[in-house]
Parts: structure tokens; sequence; C-alpha cells
């Protein structure tokens, strides 16, 4: 997908052409109703009036009002298109991500606000394609999380050892040769959660290249599966997964460098961000923005939903009510008044 020759090419060119407001909303509407039609999302009616003052539409039919970013992520954001914008240009070309406390800084936000925006803006660029990867394909799984020298006591005690990968997160990764990506969050490295995904991603035929792992027999009934001990070496002729382990190196650098600390129950959306880098690395700034912008129709992510849906294997273990546990609490005392008593966890 190229960008037109007026198109901004560049960071600086794009906070400058978005910074019109009208020339944004024309932007954003022919995004979102490409054919020119546009439609209350209500009734589904056409006949809808344009009031410039407000830059809404007003429907004849139901006599309701709709902006354009109803049924986008932008839906119910007080912030304007001039700071929407630049930030996914920032987010989908930062070849490392952007922290919270960074964009908030560059677009003059609150730290919370930059979050929850982040995250929204990872919810565009989920890749819903069903096409599956051929050719050669490389699958490997990986292990995102702190040391155990700087865990927490009581997490540290939960881990059966001090090193390895015991209490972290994993992440499965299939890659295919000179082409795509795909990643996804798994509880186990047993067969049970690796084989099903392979045959969900990868078309039977398909050369197969991953490590020793016994979890990985029984490939061979659907694809030519090759392994590679690393206790031994890391390339036998063609049979290696040093694309992976490139691919992993970017993923460490991303999660350790510039957001230090990932929850596991929000760990899926920074995948989805950095598998579209991944897949769009030969692609312009330009062209990778507007392939980001296009993912922003229909996929509404509330606040709500962001803290206390998991998108993974992962329990809820934030962001609700039944999660939380109550250490203090108002209790009647004989003379009817209250007061607050501690009770220990």
């Amino acid at each position: 997908m190229k960008a037109k020759a007026d198109f901004p090419e560049t960071l600086t060119e794009a906070i400058q052409y978005f910074a019109d407001a009208d020339r944004a909303l024309e932007f954003v509407k022919a995004i979102h109703w490409p054919d020119g039609k546009i439609c209350c999302p209500k009734c589904q009616s056409d006949a809808v009036t344009f009031m410039p003052k407000v830059r809404r539409w007003l429907c004849r039919e139901c006599e309701g009002q709709f902006s354009v970013k109803v049924g986008t992520i932008f839906e119910e954001s007080p912030l304007g298109f001039d700071k929407w914008l630049p930030a996914v240009w920032m987010i989908v070309n930062a070849k490392n991500g952007i922290s919270s406390c960074e964009l908030a800084r560059a677009l003059g936000v609150t730290q919370k606000t930059a979050w929850f925006m982040l995250h929204r803006i990872r919810c565009a660029l989920k890749d819903q394609s069903n096409d599956k990867l051929s050719g050669e394909v490389e699958v490997d799984e990986t292990f995102v999380g702190g040391k155990a020298a700087n865990m927490h006591n009581d997490k540290r005690a939960a881990r059966p050892y001090r090193t390895g990968p015991g209490g972290k997160a994993i992440v499965m990764g299939l890659l295919e040769r000179k082409g795509r990506i795909k990643l996804k969050a798994i509880p186990t490295t047993k067969r049970p959660d690796l084989h099903p995904e392979i045959y969900k991603n990868v078309e039977p035929g398909s050369a197969v290249y991953t490590d020793a792992c016994r979890s990985y027999r029984g490939l061979n009934s659907q694809y030519a599966h090759e392994a590679i001990d690393h206790a031994v070496c890391y390339v036998r002729d063609n049979v290696h997964t040093n694309g992976l382990e490139n691919f992993w190196s970017l993923l460490k650098r991303t999660i350790r460098g510039t957001y230090v600390s990932v929850e596991p129950f929000h760990l899926f959306r920074y995948l989805d961000e950095q598998a579209f880098r991944f897949n769009e690395r030969k692609n312009t700034d330009a062209g990778r923005f507007l392939l980001g912008i296009a993912g922003v129709i229909g996929r509404r992510l509330t606040y709500l939903n962001l803290i206390s849906e998991p998108g993974s294997h992962e329990t809820t273990t934030t962001g609700t009510r039944e999660t939380k546990t109550e250490k203090r609490h108002m209790k009647r005392r004989p003379f009817g008044g209250f007061g607050l008593t501690y009770q220990p966890a």
C-alpha cells in the first residue's frame, strides 16, 4: 500500500499535515467510509446532514447525531485527530516501540491517557487474517519475565528453581522465512498447546524447523519436520531457527528497553504491535501508517474492557473488583459509631 505524492513522508510533515482539523477529518472520513456513503450508525440511514460548526452529522431519520469517531478506536475520546494520528504514526514506525511517558510528553497529555491511547492503537494493529504460513517455517518459543534475583520474596518462593523459565510468560512464534510472523502467548510448552497453533497457522506439506524440544515430535504426519539440537550446533544445512532468534532479540529489546515491565495480562497486545512492525519492515513510514490506520474501524476498546478482559491464556489479575481483597473495612461499634479496624490479610 503506497501513499500519495502529497501525503506526509516524515513525522514532522505528519504533525503539520494533521494539525488542520478539517484535513484530518476528511482523511479519517475517507478511511471510515471509503465508498463516500455516510450512514447513521444507529439506524443505517444515509439521510444525513453535516454540521460544520461541530463537525458532526445529523440523521434526519432518527434525529441522532454522530461523529467520524463512532465505530473506531477513537470513539468517545475527547482528544482531537491532531494528537491521535501523530500517535499512530509514532508507534507504527518506532522500531523498539514508544513508552507512554514519552508519548505523554510529546503530545502534552497525561501518562494514563497516553497508556490508554497506545493500547487502543495496538488493538488496531492486530492481524486478523486467516492466511496460513507456507514454504519454510521456523517455530520456536521464548520466555518473557524478570530475573528471579529481582523478584519479590513471595514470587521467588513460588518458583521451583532460582533460574529458568518458571514464573515467566511463554510466547510462541511462527516465522515464514522472508515473510510474515505470527505470535501467540501460550500457557505451557507442552504438545497440546504447541501443535494446535502449528496446524492452525501453517499450510500442510510445509517445511517446519524447530529446536529439539520433545513437544514438537509428531509433526511429520503433516509437515516436513526437522529439528536442530542447540546443545550440538545452531545450524545444520538449512535447518535452524536463527530467524526467530533474531526476532526474539527485537522483542526483548522492546520490552526491556522501552516498556521495562509488561504484565502477562497485557502481553498479547505488545506482541501484536511488534508483529505488525516486523511484518511491514520493508514498507515506508507512510505506508506503515496507512496500513495501521486502516485497522481502527470496528475495533473499539473501552477502558473497562482493557483492564478486565484478558486476551490470552492469562487469567484476570488486575482491574476487577472480584480479585481485590479488602484489607480495611467499616465495623459498627456498640454505641452506634463507625471506626476503621485493620484486618490482616
